[in-house]
């Protein structure tokens, strides 16, 4: 997300938040792979009926305010808001095996209306797996 994007962030699915875990870090531009694993960043496991979510808020060369609204245990609606990272940032979200992705690399995505996959295989998947 660039300076003049909307920062607040939306769960991309509903379900429990299960845990939160805070990273401090650099400063890097968020569009740098470098970034995920060395800036400052939020993520959340969400539990939700397809599996396991995760949602990765990672703060970028300007945005130094990572802001989070909800809480471990928490459950959240598919769209609701959790937060928010102020100025030029990014968000990573993972997936549960055999998501079917619904949107393209640098497709330009709006919080809460864009639908970014169909969990539906996984929920399929999910159902047969032993253990």
């Amino acid at each position: 997300m660039s300076v003049f994007d909307c920062h607040v962030n939306r769960a991309p699915v509903g379900g429990r938040v299960e845990r939160i875990a805070y990273t401090p870090g650099k400063f890097l531009n968020a569009d740098l792979d470098k970034a995920s694993e060395d800036n400052e960043r939020n993520g959340l496991v969400i539990a939700a009926p397809a599996g396991r979510v995760g949602v990765v808020q990672i703060a970028g060369l300007i945005a130094k305010r990572i802001v989070c609204w909800t809480k471990e245990g928490q459950e959240i609606g598919a769209g609701e808001r959790i937060g928010m990272i102020r100025f030029g940032s990014r968000v990573d979200v993972y997936l549960p095996v055999g998501t079917i992705p619904l949107v393209s690399e640098g497709q330009t995505s709006l919080a809460g209306e864009t639908v970014i996959a169909d969990l539906s295989a996984a929920m399929r998947t999910r159902s047969f797996r032993v253990g």
